[in-house]
Parts: structure tokens; C-alpha cells; sequence
């Protein structure tokens, strides 16, 4: 393929493509939409999942707190009955202590149930906010999937019709140039990758172009870029584009009145 030829080729390529853009704009924020409330619901779900597995650990905690206050309790009494059975003041002393301990203990496993309650209670109405949010989201995102199925269901043909099109005509392109184009595409923020010269200027960037530049560029000898935007750039002739030609309106000359010299005299 000449140059001529792989330039026509990639702005056919970018009309194809510019047209699918249009139609995936119809579309609006509803995929974005469909992601976002995807993303929140996930996130819920894993927070729900988080806080159900921590009320169990704490559910459990409590459970083995209160089995060593049981354990504790009967100690107590059995410590309470030797009291009345010591022989010295020794032994005395030592179940005292004992029982000083043990009742320590359960005052101390009585504090941590109480916190463990406290937290229980905390994530359970967490957990139920969520599921209550959760249920609105998935609702949310029901409707917003009909409504982009709806649309895509409408275009999809013609998306698949154009996208076909554009395939066929990227196999003639030669893969380097066509990864040039694509890449400039992706990095511009209205998807153009090759542009025509609109009034000595950018069709991109609208930066202006100087007259050697452009001279080369109506040649068709070589492919030439912007050099502030990096777009490929190609003569509205080739593009199949007519511009308006814009009259340049001369500027009008004043006219100067010469006074005769009958009328100075008068003046004087």
C-alpha cells in the first residue's frame, strides 16, 4: 500500500470507530452505573460475611468465658466450706488468697462478656444496616441492567455490523501503523487518531500548522503527526471532507477630500 492508500485506509478506520463511539455514548453513565453499584454490592457482601464471622468468635468467646466462670463459681464454694475446716492460721491465709483470685476472675470474665455483648450488639446492627442497603443496591441494579440491556439490545446490530467492518479493514493496515493509531486513539480524550487540516490548523489540538507542513502533508509522500498532539494528520481532499473556502474581505481605503481653493477662502 502507498502512503496515500494507508492514510485513506486509517480515516475510514476512525469514521468506523467513531461512529461505535457514538453509539456507546448513547449508553450514557448506564455501564459505569451497572460497575459502580456491581462494585458497592461485592463490597457489602464481604463486609456482611466480615461481621457475621466476628459475632460468632464473640459468640464463642462468651461461651468459654462463661464455662471458666462455672469452673470459678465452684471453686469459690469448695474454698468457702474449707474455710470452716482449717487447722492454722497458714491455711487460712492461703484459701483466702485463693478466693480473692478466684473472685478477681470472675469479675474480670464478667467485664470481657459484657464488652463482648456490647460489640455483638454493635455489629449485629451493622450487619443488618447493610443487608438493608445491600437489598436497596441489588434492586438498583436490577433496574439499571434492563435499562443497558435495553439499549444495547437496540444498537447491538448495529455495533456488530460496524465493529465487523472496522475488523476487516484493520487486516489491511499494516500492524505497526495500525498500533501507532491505536495508541494515539487511547491517548486522546475525544478517541481521534488521525485528523485533516481545518483552517491551516490541527483537526485535533487546533494548533496552527506552518505552510511547509502543510505542503507535506497534501503531498501524500509521507506520514506526518502533529507535533503537539501526536495525531496523524491528512488533507481534507483525501478525507473526502469540503471545507468552505472563507472570503478574506480587503480592507477599504479612505478616501481624503481636497479642499479647493475657492472653499478655504471662504473658510477664512
Amino acid at each position: 500500500m502507498t502512503v496515500e492508500q494507508k492514510l485513506k485506509a486509517l480515516f475510514q478506520l476512525q469514521t468506523l470507530l467513531s461512529k461505535i463511539d457514538e453509539i456507546r455514548t448513547l449508553r450514557g453513565e448506564l455501564p459505569l452505573e451497572v460497575q459502580d453499584l456491581e462494585d458497592e454490592i461485592e463490597g457489602l457482601t464481604h463486609r456482611v460475611e466480615r461481621f457475621t464471622e466476628e459475632i460468632n468468635s464473640l459468640q464463642s468467646e462468651i461461651s468459654k468465658r462463661k464455662g471458666t466462670i462455672a469452673d470459678a463459681k465452684a471453686l469459690l464454694e469448695r474454698y468457702n466450706e474449707q474455710l470452716n475446716e482449717v487447722k492454722n492460721n497458714r491455711e487460712y491465709d492461703m484459701l483466702v488468697k485463693e478466693i480473692e483470685y478466684q473472685t478477681l476472675d470472675v469479675e474480670l470474665h464478667e467485664k470481657k462478656i459484657k464488652d463482648a455483648e456490647h460489640a455483638i450488639a454493635e455489629r449485629t446492627e451493622t450487619v443488618n444496616a447493610s443487608i438493608k442497603t445491600l437489598e436497596e443496591r441489588r434492586a438498583d441494579l436490577g433496574v439499571k441492567q434492563a435499562e443497558l440491556e435495553e439499549i444495547v439490545a437496540e444498537t447491538r446490530a448495529e455495533e456488530d455490523k460496524l465493529r465487523e467492518k472496522a475488523n476487516l479493514l484493520e487486516m489491511t493496515i499494516e500492524p505497526r501503523l495500525l498500533t501507532a493509531f491505536k495508541r494515539i486513539r487511547k491517548n486522546s480524550r475525544n478517541g481521534l487518531g488521525i485528523v485533516y487540516v481545518q483552517r491551516d490548523a490541527c483537526g485535533g489540538c487546533f494548533n496552527k500548522i506552518p505552510p511547509q507542513r502543510q505542503l507535506d502533508i497534501r503531498m501524500r509522500k509521507k506520514i506526518i503527526v502533529c507535533e503537539y498532539c501526536g495525531r496523524i494528520m491528512i488533507d481534507p481532499e483525501l478525507a473526502g471532507v469540503k471545507l468552505e473556502k472563507t472570503a478574506v474581505e480587503k480592507p477599504k481605503r479612505r478616501r481624503t477630500l481636497r479642499k479647493t481653493a475657492t472653499e478655504k477662502k471662504e473658510e477664512e
